[in-house]
């Protein structure tokens, strides 16, 4: 304003002015805040620093010019507010709306200000004083705030009308409730899955619905959602209108101290689960009784043929007159037949895990290269036989004999899938881990595997789950058992391993034998064992057996040999005979299946209470056996030779012997 020139201005020249306008104008310029003046007829326009950044491009030009011609755009809406100031009245605006052109273009601005008269020395109004300041910002927030209230507002409506729908529609049960059980609000589906009404449930207590065996659990779980836990598929009954029960699965949130809980209804999928469970159980038994059937039936035919051999053998030796040749030829094939139905018994017992092993700890690798010329006898000379041993030594503890038993029947499998001819392969090797096998998961663990590999024919992939079923077979009738890779089975089994298989039709196939592997070294080999002694040379013998046909058996045969025997019919009657004098006896010969006190624990009676005295156990199954092996005890497996029986009995007595003459400190 200083630097203007005036002289063309309708105001003249600022000396000229009038003193309220001076003072107007000084007060404007020493302020900070928007001001301007507008003077005389025209209205001419005076404004200060602050209020030139409002003007925009309209600065400087809009100095002492009239003011309908700064603001042409607004100047029909202000005019009111100007005419009232012009006649002497003051006025004030908050927030004037005015579309102006300040930047080249209209925009939407909005104003605070007031109109004030200013009036010369005679008290007439020559112009009007405006102080004011653009609210454009702060409305637009004020608006765009409104909106977004508006806006939220109606989304809040829109959720709040959804879950009211949801609430009212849903046929999910809806629950809200304190963390004691007081119900405070349901959804109409309650009606519907429990038939009770809103008005009957809120205000009463959940804990009355529910079935006596889930109060626990619920009660649990209540503790649970008051220390602010959410609940996810919680199951538990709710009494129905009509007295019954229904199975419901809850998903619970706690919030401010109540429990929000949506609940569906899942009896029909619960009694659905038990019908499909009952039908899988009987599923089960049909195919064992089937499997026990094919069992039976197998078990059946062979001792039917061996029964065939025995019994026209012993027919056979009742004739007059017969020829020595021939006698010893009957005689053989009763001897054979039994050693067959023995092996027969010996291979069921393996399948369905009942043998009775005796284990020992020896080098899986040294049993391979022990069998790895009886295995060219077994195969023919047209199957190549090699042999993959560990570097490193593989001790198991296991039963040597069934151990080597398993081997055999892989290789006459894996001979008869190759025809006769090809390349057998046994591997051995260490593994830190049994594979996932028949649904079983992976073991984790140290185990020797010892792998029997073919060039064979393979297995198709629909018989693999049969193959070590007893009496399954694919060879021809009279080819064999079908027990061969049971007893592999049964063996991996009780021994706490596995057998694994592996084929591809036309390529071969591949068994691996998974068994713990054992510490240390293998235990040294006892002395040789006695030869079979044909003269028991006076050796006392307690024999107990609770079978009167086999005790009779055995105590003739033990007198035959030249040993002195005392029969006992049951334990108690064997201690009755060890309290009356004990040292007569040289050796107790002892059944392990026997009622009352077992064979087992006389045995363990005669270990703590008559140290010198070795016990033989005898047994052709015994599921303690089986289980918990012969804790120490020598046994012989029935049927047995009179050879066995000679030789067993000469060996435990030779041992007691030396170690109580070990003992006593003599030489």
């Amino acid at each position: 304003m200083r630097a203007h020139d005036w002289s063309a201005s309708p105001l003249g020249a600022p000396e000229t002015w009038p003193a309220p306008l001076g003072t107007v104008v000084a007060l404007m310029l020493g302020s900070a805040f928007p001001m301007f003046a507008a003077w005389g007829p025209s209205l001419g326009y005076l404004y200060n620093d602050a209020y030139s950044v409002m003007l925009g491009a309209r600065h400087p030009d809009a100095l002492g010019r009239p003011f309908r011609d700064v603001w042409p755009e607004i100047w029909d809406e202000i005019l009111p507010f100007i005419e009232r100031a012009m006649t002497g009245e003051a006025t004030y605006q908050e927030d004037l709306p005015l579309r102006m052109l300040r930047k080249g273009f209209e925009e939407d601005t909005w104003w605070t200000f007031s109109y004030s008269p200013i009036r010369d020395v005679d008290g007439r109004v020559e112009g009007m004083f405006c102080a004011c300041v653009e609210t454009t910002a702060a409305v637009q927030s004020r608006e765009a705030l409104a909106r977004l209230n508006a806006d939220l507002g109606e989304r809040v409506e829109a959720r709040t009308q959804d879950r009211n729908r949801l609430w009212e529609l849903s046929s999910d049960i809806m629950l809200r409730c304190d963390f004691e059980g007081r119900i405070l609000a349901v959804n109409p589906a309650w009606t519907e899955t429990l038939g009770w009404t809103e008005a009957e449930l809120v205000g009463s207590n959940l804990f009355d619905l529910i079935h006596p065996d889930d109060l626990d659990r619920t009660a649990e779980g209540a503790r649970a959602s008051a220390k602010g836990q959410s609940l996810a598929r919680f199951e538990n009954r709710y009494r129905h209108r009509d007295g019954r029960y229904r199975w419901i699965n809850w998903s619970t949130r706690p919030d401010a101290g109540v429990i929000n809980a949506v609940g569906r209804d899942v009896t029909a999928e619960r009694e659905k689960a038990e019908a499909l469970r009952a039908a899988e159980e009987a599923l089960r038994h049909s195919q064992k009784m089937e499997a026990v059937g094919q069992l039976t039936g197998g078990v059946a035919h062979d001792f039917n043929n061996l029964l065939t051999v025995i019994k026209s053998s012993t027919d056979l030796l009742k004739r007059p007159g017969l020829p020595e040749e021939r006698r010893t030829r009957y005689v053989g094939a009763i001897s054979d037949t039994v050693d067959r139905a023995a092996k027969l018994t010996s291979q069921l017992l393996a399948f369905a895990r009942r043998q009775s092993l005796k284990p020992e700890v020896f080098d899986a690798n040294e049993s391979v290269r022990a069998l790895g010329d009886m295995m060219g006898t077994l195969t023919g000379s047209r199957v190549r036989i090699e042999t993959r041993l560990s570097d490193e030594a593989c001790f198991l503890n296991a039963d040597p004999s069934q151990f080597d038993t398993a081997l055999v029947n892989m290789a006459v499998n894996a001979r008869d899938a190759m025809d006769g001819e090809g390349t057998l392969t046994i591997a051995v090797r260490t593994a830190e881990r049994m594979p996932v096998v028949r649904a079983h998961p992976p073991v984790v663990g140290a185990f020797v595997a010892v792998s029997v590999i073919d060039t064979g024919i393979g297995i198709p992939a629909d018989r693999i789950a049969h193959i070590f079923e007893p009496f399954f077979t694919t060879k021809e009738v009279g080819q064999g058992t079908g027990l061969g890779l049971s007893q592999v089975f049964g063996f991996a089994k009780q021994s706490g391993g596995e057998v694994t298989v592996e084929s591809v039709v036309g390529e071969g196939t591949t068994f691996t034998l998974y068994l713990p592997r054992a510490d240390g070294a293998a235990r040294p080999l006892d002395e040789a064992e006695p030869a079979p002694l044909m003269d028991g040379h006076g050796t006392c013998v307690l024999v107990v057996e609770d079978n009167a046909d086999v005790g009779t058996f055995a105590v003739q045969t033990l007198s035959d040999l030249g040993y002195v025997t005392v029969l006992a019919n049951n334990a108690e009657e064997a201690l009755a005979e060890l309290a009356r004098d004990a040292d007569r006896f040289d050796v107790v010969f002892s059944d392990v299946v026997m009622p009352g006190m077992n064979g087992i624990d006389l045995a363990h009676h005669i270990r703590e209470n008559h140290h010198d005295l070795p016990v033989l156990l005898a047994s052709g199954y015994s599921h303690v056996l089986a289980k918990n092996g012969t804790y120490g005890f020598e046994l012989l497996h029935k049927p047995y030779s009179v050879e066995d029986l000679s030789r067993l009995l000469r060996k435990v007595a030779t041992w007691q012997r030396r170690r109580r003459i070990l003992g006593d400190g003599r030489a």
